[in-house]
């Protein structure tokens, strides 16, 4: 459905996507992430013919995006970060002008907005005008814009912005229900948001894309050992030369020592399993109070964090982890 090879675009002398490829198909929820200023906005406007590339070709729906950009529009429903709103106009009246300009038979007119009115929740403010609406409704007036002529592509730029958590689930479900069908390419930056509903992830960085695949494939190709963390009572000096004595053990970080309570940060390059049933075994042998031992695991901020900053950081490290990664992007 979307075919990318070697977009390329800049702003004077700042190169905002380079040589970007990648393809995506009918039936995929695709997350776009990346930083602020990665290039994701810039793609996505191409992609709906709202900007031109400087180099490089892509084709929606079969249609190339420069030489057939009316055939592409026909076949796209897009979402812009702001969404292009008229607060004049009533919420209803403003769905009929979007079927007008959309072309859609007045024999489905009615019909198409109802259902998008069902769709996105608009059942209680069809009778107000879009300026007396809260950003979250207006945001869902911008998604049902982005329906009202069915198309088989939806290409979203942070549709859950300025929703609440009810309203954020809700938005995050239809995502879900529309990608059994359509194609539905949007971007976040809030990560849980992406492993909940992509059926693949999409990383984009100073305009390239660094990452491309499931969230388990991109977990596998992050994680190069396995991580233990351990809170152990006992005498530190014993403890420690006899967990980097273990086979399973590659390297040991001691980080916290409290009234005998030691908290450590242990590698393996062997299975997890294996590793901390052979620190259990130590720690029943030498008469060691084991407090906590857990195998730590790779989650999308890691992944996030390797492939923007080239830090893998564990998540004992990080306390209270943020799912907002940055700000409204600006590009």
């Amino acid at each position: 459905m979307i075919e990318v090879r070697e977009l390329t675009k800049s702003y004077g002398p700042t190169l905002a996507v380079d040589q970007v490829s990648f393809d995506a198909n009918a039936g995929e929820v695709v997350g776009f992430i990346g930083p602020n200023g990665a290039g994701k906005t810039t793609t996505m406007r191409i992609l709906t013919c709202y900007l031109t590339a400087d180099a490089g070709n892509a084709t929606v729906a079969g249609y190339d995006v420069l030489e057939h950009a009316i055939d592409v529009r026909k076949n796209v429903g897009y979402l812009p970060e702001s969404a292009p709103l008229y607060a004049d106009m009533g919420v209803v009246e403003y769905l009929k002008f979007m079927a007008e300009v959309r072309d859609l038979p007045k024999s489905q007119r009615k019909e198409r907005i109802n259902t998008v009115i069902d769709i996105c929740g608009l059942e209680g403010v069809i009778q107000k005008d879009i300026g007396e609406l809260s950003k979250g409704y207006r945001q869902r007036v911008g998604l049902a814009q982005s329906l009202i002529h069915d198309p088989p592509i939806l290409i979203l730029d942070e549709p859950t912005s300025g929703l609440d958590p009810t309203q954020t689930i809700e938005i995050r479900n239809l995502i879900i229900e529309m990608g059994k069908e359509k194609l539905v390419l949007f971007s976040t930056h809030i990560l849980p948001e992406v492993a909940a509903t992509c059926s693949r992830i999409l990383m984009i960085n100073q305009g390239e894309i660094v990452a491309n695949g499931t969230l388990e494939e991109l977990i596998d190709q992050v994680r190069s050992e396995e991580r233990i963390h351990l809170v152990i009572r006992g005498p530190e000096e014993d403890i420690t030369p006899e967990l980097k004595a273990l086979d399973a053990i590659t390297g040991v970080s001691q980080s916290i020592m409290d009234n005998g309570v030691v908290t450590y940060e242990i590698t393996t390059s062997q299975d997890g399993y294996e590793a901390t049933s052979a620190i259990f075994r130590a720690a029943q042998q030498n008469s060691w109070d084991l407090v906590e031992l857990r195998q730590e695991t790779i989650d999308l901020e890691n992944i996030f964090l390797h492939y923007s900053t080239g830090e893998n950081r564990s998540p004992s490290n990080n306390t209270e982890p943020s799912t907002d990664v940055s700000p409204a992007e600006e590009e």
